[in-house]
């Protein structure tokens, strides 16, 4: 089964859906080479929903690696690396402390409503409505479609803008609803664009997703297209960040026991972790809805390939480009287990995981005492979200250290893996060209192990924790079974590469003994899902989010700069206060809101 081709909405609008400079970016009219009478018909708003997928990964396709709202690509990335994963403890932002500095005041929450990446966000999800907006303003007037047809698209339509709504409500909670009904497409006034962000959202985007699940077909005929279980998905996810757990755990349990992908296998976890992050088995079992990306397809550049993360590969080495997302010491203790492969969740940094701080040099293979990985009880979830100093790295031999990290004492000593493509099918993967490294790695919106631990929060919340544990417990079970980590194996004669059955560490995790939530209590088994997502979800942008709508975000951030400032020096100023919990409208959206002499957004209490 195919995958949606983002790449056709660019052969046919591109010029009328781009940004503009000088004006709010909804008040443009969407113009192009074809008219809107041209597109009112099946296959114009065919081309024009492909176009509202193609927002997804906020790329432009010119050839370059523009964003849509004209910055970099990294400033926008789907997978919130910065916001999601770097502000909420997973990695440090890497690098040096000078690169990237917009970057850097937003990972020491001192960014103001001037920075750009803020900005670039909020423009870039817009353009996702507007493209939205657009379809379902054409599909009311289309004559050559059924009522089953423009029900279907309406139903897309409605999922992806819903999508796009959910990730500015979560980073700026103040948001302004703008629909296809706010304002004409012909006779365009500016001012019925300035919106007022006075208003709580989270109702229209329940309305979104509530349809699309009604009406979205079960399976659909392009791998990449939503369908009714990752609207479901979607719809339980925006009830459970308003706490509404009893409306969303019935929608957790119907995919969990109903759901099934496109080619019509029921959602379940892969066989080996990895498999999320591979590109050669993505659109798998365990992926409900995924940004889709290519490598070399033709286009000329890296417009279709994860431009996102473009300088979150190490820096050295095979390489390119540039040292940056570097998993944080906190992150790595996180995965340290006990005696009975369960996790120190109260105290995982007293019991820190050995590092390679200030050791330099290349990996010495003859001289092992140069640098002795950690020998103690490991999850081994941490090998294949974290590069380390002696482990495999993929399939690219052993993590040499130092070498490829630009500046251990700024970010510390290890690397980001989940979004690394595989040695063995880079020249089909890996997409090199740009200035820096693309690659055809899909990022995972939502994985079936994020819905079974949304599940297991609704049922603790409920008091069902003996199922919250036995879902939590499927999570660790696959994380146990040595088969799910096989490939991380080094052989003993072969220590830059090759896998056998010796472990590249002292692997032991174990699912939690039967009635173990019910006996410690609500608190606590709501304590170690909490912990559960920060192991299986490290690096893939919750982080930060799970911390906030937990309420835990101002104790916890806290607790990790005290912890890690010790070890790094880049977050040594770093701060957390209530204000930080969303992030600053931007300035710029303010000052193009202004209508009769007054802006109609308002900031975030604090900025």
């Amino acid at each position: 089964m195919k995958a949606i081709r983002y790449i056709l909405f660019s052969t046919v609008i591109t010029a009328g859906l781009l940004a503009g400079c000088s004006k709010s970016f909804l008040e443009r009219e969407p113009q192009s080479t074809l008219g809107e009478a041209q597109l009112t018909n099946k296959k114009g708003v065919g081309v024009l929903l492909v176009g509202a997928y193609g927002a997804l990964d906020g790329q432009d396709f010119n050839g370059d690696m523009i964003n849509l709202s004209g910055g970099s690509g990294y400033a926008v990335s789907p997978d919130n690396w910065i916001y999601g994963s770097v502000c909420g403890g997973d990695a440090h932002k890497g690098s040096d402390p000078g690169d990237g500095p917009a970057a850097m005041s937003i990972a020491l929450f001192a960014g103001n409503p001037s920075n750009g990446f803020f900005n670039d966000k909020w423009r870039v999800n817009y353009e996702g409505i507007r493209r939205c907006n657009f379809v379902l303003h054409l599909l009311a007037k289309v004559k050559d479609m059924t009522e089953d047809e423009k029900a279907e698209v309406k139903a897309e339509a409605c999922f992806l803008r819903a999508h796009f709504y959910s990730d500015l409500k979560k980073m700026f909670n103040k948001v302004a609803w703008i629909d296809e009904n706010t304002a004409s497409y012909t006779n365009l006034d500016p001012n019925e664009y300035k919106q007022p962000n006075d208003k709580d959202i989270w109702p229209q985007i329940e309305a979104d997703f509530k349809f699309a699940a009604e009406h979205l077909s079960e399976t659909q005929r392009e791998v990449g297209r939503a369908n009714k279980w990752a609207a479901m998905a979607y719809l339980a996810k925006t009830y459970l960040y308003q706490k509404k757990f009893a409306q969303a755990l019935p929608l957790f349990e119907d995919v969990i026991h109903n759901g099934h992908n496109q080619k019509g296998i029921p959602y379940g976890l892969m066989e080996h972790f990895h498999d999320n992050f591979d590109a050669f088995t993505e659109n798998n079992k365990e992926a409900l809805f995924s940004v889709q990306f290519s490598a070399n397809d033709g286009s000329g550049g890296t417009g279709n390939a994860n431009q996102g993360d473009m300088l979150n590969y190490p820096y050295g080495g095979p390489f390119s480009c540039c040292g940056f997302y570097q998993p944080s010491q906190d992150l790595v203790n996180s995965y340290r287990t006990d005696a009975n492969g369960l996790p120190f969740i109260d105290d995982f940094n007293a019991h820190p995981v050995k590092n390679d701080m200030g050791i330099k040099g290349a990996l010495d293979t003859t001289n092992p005492s140069v640098f002795v990985p950690d020998d103690g009880n490991l999850d081994p979830r941490l090998d294949w979200t974290v590069g380390r100093r002696g482990i495999p790295y993929l399939d690219w031999g052993m993590h040499p250290g130092q070498n490829w990290v630009r500046n251990q004492g700024s970010a510390g000593p290890y690397s980001p893996k989940k979004n690394i493509y595989m040695q063995a099918t880079q020249d089909k993967y890996y997409d090199g060209n740009g200035w820096a490294p693309g690659n055809a790695i899909n990022y995972v919106l939502i994985r079936f192990a994020d819905v079974l631990l949304m599940a297991a929060e609704c049922q603790a919340q409920a008091g069902d924790l003996n199922q919250a544990q036995e879902y939590v417990n499927i999570v660790r079970n696959r994380a146990a079974n040595p088969e799910g980590y096989v490939r991380l194996y080094k052989d003993a004669d072969d220590p830059m590469g090759g896998y056998t059955d010796d472990p590249a560490a002292n692997y032991h995790v174990s699912p939690y003994p039967a009635g173990s939530f019910q006996a410690h209590g609500q608190a606590w088994a709501l304590k170690a899902i909490y912990f559960e997502r920060k192991l299986e979800l490290a690096m893939e942008g919750h982080r930060f989010f799970d911390l906030v709508r937990w309420g835990l975000a101002p104790a916890e951030l806290l607790r990790y700069f005290n912890y890690e400032k010790t070890i790094t020096s880049d977050i040594a100023t770093a701060n957390f206060a209530k204000r930080n919990e969303y992030f600053p409208i931007p300035q710029r959206q303010i000052d193009l809101s202004v209508k009769d002499g007054k802006p109609m957004l308002t900031q975030n209490p604090g900025y």
